[in-house]
């Protein structure tokens, strides 16, 4: 018997069956894709409200999630959860939401907004997050769903963590890609962070130290689906962040990564609708750039909806 399944197996679904599971409920999981090869394993990962919306909603997530990231950063081997210092470029206090005042130690310096945050190596929280789940007596299956009703088929309540996969699923004709591509580097000594972002830009400047080595980034391309990294954006993505750190420059490339971030024109939906049948269709969709930083918050958020 199955309580709950979880369309999806990126962050946002595993993290969604993972609070399931822990309220007693028997859940599983139908993934697309591989756990390690969804869009979330692309992810530079920083803990940071990057391009999601609503405003007023998003702080709330935000901060529910960077609590359970702090206490998962005790075991970063296991669950790919650090704590690294680094620089918010260009940041200021003025600038962010009520959220930026809970930020523990952060401090304006002229280079913008210096701060402790969790960087995650997604492919191994991944995999924490879906041995947290079997573990939990949930499971992960390897299918494609054609639609909600074949997971009420055998479910009386499903949850639809699609991403973008929404835009065709729900329909959801607000759904829309903006295409992040990262380059990796063999890491030249850098051991903290920087980011500088213009929500309103299509490219970004940041680099992440990682285990597997420097991820620098990147771009925010809006309705651009091309999953090919671009040469010429490569080039481009190093040369900014060289602007930054120099010894970058001549890093040994070790490869290129693309994503298309599930961005939502009315901002991320957690609410209700019915299926036949009487069952139940929760939605956690829309996360944008933002899915790592706001998981925990928006997964709490739906499974309350679950009952």
């Amino acid at each position: 018997m199955t309580d709950v399944i979880v369309v999806g197996g990126g962050v946002i679904g595993l993290t969604t069956a993972v609070t399931l599971a822990g309220r007693g409920l028997r859940v599983r999981v139908w993934s697309r894709d591989p756990v390690g090869a969804t869009t979330s394993a692309v992810a530079g990962a920083l803990w940071w409200p990057y391009r999601i919306e609503p405003a007023e909603r998003v702080g709330v997530w935000s901060l529910e999630t960077l609590a359970v990231y702090e206490q998962l950063a005790a075991g970063p081997g296991a669950t790919g959860v650090r704590l690294v210092a680094g620089v918010h470029g260009g940041g200021r206090f003025a600038a962010l939401g009520a959220w930026a005042a809970e930020l523990k130690g952060a401090v304006e310096v002229a280079e913008g907004l210096r701060v402790t945050l969790p960087l995650l190596d997604m492919p191994v929280h991944l995999a924490w997050l879906e041995r947290r789940l079997v573990a939990a007596g949930g499971a992960v299956e390897l299918r494609a769903a054609a639609g909600f009703e074949e997971a009420a088929a055998q479910s009386p309540v499903v949850v639809n963590c699609t991403g973008l996969a929404a835009r065709e699923l729900v329909p959801d004709a607000g759904m829309r890609p903006v295409r992040g591509q990262l380059v990796v580097v063999e890491n030249p000594g850098i051991e903290e962070w920087f980011a500088r972002a213009d929500p309103a830009s299509a490219t970004t400047t940041y680099f992440f130290p990682q285990p597997d080595g420097l991820v620098l980034g990147g771009t925010a391309e809006a309705d651009d689906e091309r999953r090919a990294p671009d040469p010429r954006t490569a080039r481009e993505i190093v040369a900014r962040c060289a602007r930054i750190r120099p010894e970058i420059a001549g890093a040994r490339v070790l490869g290129h990564r693309v994503g298309l971030r599930p961005a939502r024109e009315a901002g991320v939906r957690i609410g209700t609708a019915p299926l036949p049948g009487g069952g139940l269709l929760v939605h956690n969709y829309g996360h944008g750039g933002a899915g790592v930083t706001v998981a925990w918050g928006c997964a709490r958020a739906a499974a309350a909806l679950v009952g």
